[in-house]
């Protein structure tokens, strides 16, 4: 069964790893890969990435990407949504840490802020949901 928009944007709201895929070049099946997402009922999707990674270079070719989340309990449910990019800004020190909140505990976030530093420069690739298909298969 379907999942209403309410339930599908509350749904996409709690913090699942989420399965980000954006079209590769033509041959060749879409980059799929997990990811940590931002989302808000109402609001637009973000995600982090570096502005030279693989996944920024297909961003930019595509125009768009889409996003699946789902559980096996208390029933398989998921949710994709899938759109346009909306735009691209740097990803300060903020949005960084509230990404971490959302994932890890708060002293594993202290941790993890530490050795972001590392990892260079970031952007937030923001998706406006366009499209969604969501089933929730009850208790099988």
């Amino acid at each position: 069964m379907a999942l209403t928009l309410e339930e599908r944007q509350s749904f996409l709201a709690q913090p699942h790893i989420g399965a980000f895929a954006v079209n590769d070049k033509p041959g060749r099946a879409p980059l799929t890969v997990p990811i940590w997402y931002q989302y808000t009922p109402g609001a637009e999707l973000w995600i982090i990435t570096g502005p030279e990674s693989r996944k920024m270079r297909l961003l930019k070719e595509s125009g768009r990407f889409s996003m699946m989340a789902q559980v096996l309990e208390p029933t398989v449910r998921y949710v994709t949504v899938e759109g346009p990019i909306a735009r691209i800004t740097p990803m300060s020190d903020a949005m960084h840490h509230e990404m971490a909140s959302r994932y890890l505990t708060p002293d594993q976030v202290d941790r993890y802020m530490k050795t972001a530093e590392s990892i260079g420069e970031q952007v937030a690739v923001y998706l406006t949901p366009e499209h969604w298909l969501s089933a929730d298969l009850g208790g099988l």
